[in-house]
C-alpha cells in the first residue's frame, strides 16, 4: 500500500508518519530529505528542487511497491497534480492507495514547529518562510482523481497517541 501524507509544512506530517511507519515497519520517505540532499549537493535553492524531490520520491517509491512492500511518503501534497501523482503510481504498480492529511488548529503550536524547521532548513540554503507562506497560498481543496481516494484528516495539535491509533485504524479499515 501507497500511504501518502499530506498538509502545510510543520503541521505535524513527519512524527506521525514516522510513529505509523515504526508500528507498521514501514519505510517513510520524506520529500524534505531529498530537498536537502539536493541542497547539500549545491544545486541552488532557486532551482525547482521540490518537482525533482518529488520525482525522486515517485521513483524510489515505485521500485518500493514493486517488491510488494508498503511505503509512506511524507510530504506537503498541497495541489491536486502532486496528490494524483501517487494515485497514478499505486494504480502502475497495482497497490492501494490512502492519503492521510496531517493540520494543526493551535496557530502558537503550528508557528512554533515552523521556526524550528525554518532554523533547521536555512543551513541549507532553503528559503523557508516563502516555501511555508507559498504552501498555505497554493494549498488546493480535495477534488478530481486523488479527491476519490480515502482519506483521513488529522489534528496535530491533539495527543500523538491518539493521532496515530486514529490513522492505523485508517489504514487497517
Amino acid at each position: 500500500m501507497l500511504i501518502a501524507m499530506a498538509g502545510l509544512p510543520g503541521a505535524g506530517k513527519t512524527t506521525i508518519a514516522e510513529v505509523v511507519g515504526a508500528r507498521r515497519k514501514t519505510t517513510v520517505l520524506s520529500v524534505d530529505q531529498i530537498e536537502t540532499a539536493i541542497l547539500r549537493a549545491g544545486i541552488s535553492a532557486g532551482q525547482p528542487i521540490g518537482l525533482a524531490a518529488y520525482l525522486v520520491a515517485e521513483a524510489l517509491a515505485e521500485s518500493v511497491l514493486l517488491n510488494g512492500d508498503d511505503i509512506i511518503i511524507d510530504a506537503v501534497n498541497a495541489v491536486a497534480p502532486a496528490r494524483e501523482q501517487w494515485v497514478s503510481l499505486a494504480k502502475r504498480t497495482d497497490s492501494g492507495i490512502r492519503f492521510i492529511e496531517v493540520v494543526c488548529s493551535d496557530e502558537a503550536v503550528h508557528q512554533e514547529r515552523l521556526v524550528e524547521r525554518a532554523a533547521k532548513r536555512a543551513m541549507f540554503g532553503a528559503a523557508e518562510r516563502d516555501a511555508v507562506e507559498q504552501s498555505v497560498e497554493e494549498y488546493s481543496p480535495w477534488g478530481g482523481v486523488s479527491g476519490a481516494v480515502a482519506r483521513i484528516t488529522l489534528d496535530s495539535a491533539g495527543p500523538i497517541g491518539v493521532n496515530v491509533e486514529r490513522a492505523s485504524a485508517f489504514l487497517d479499515a
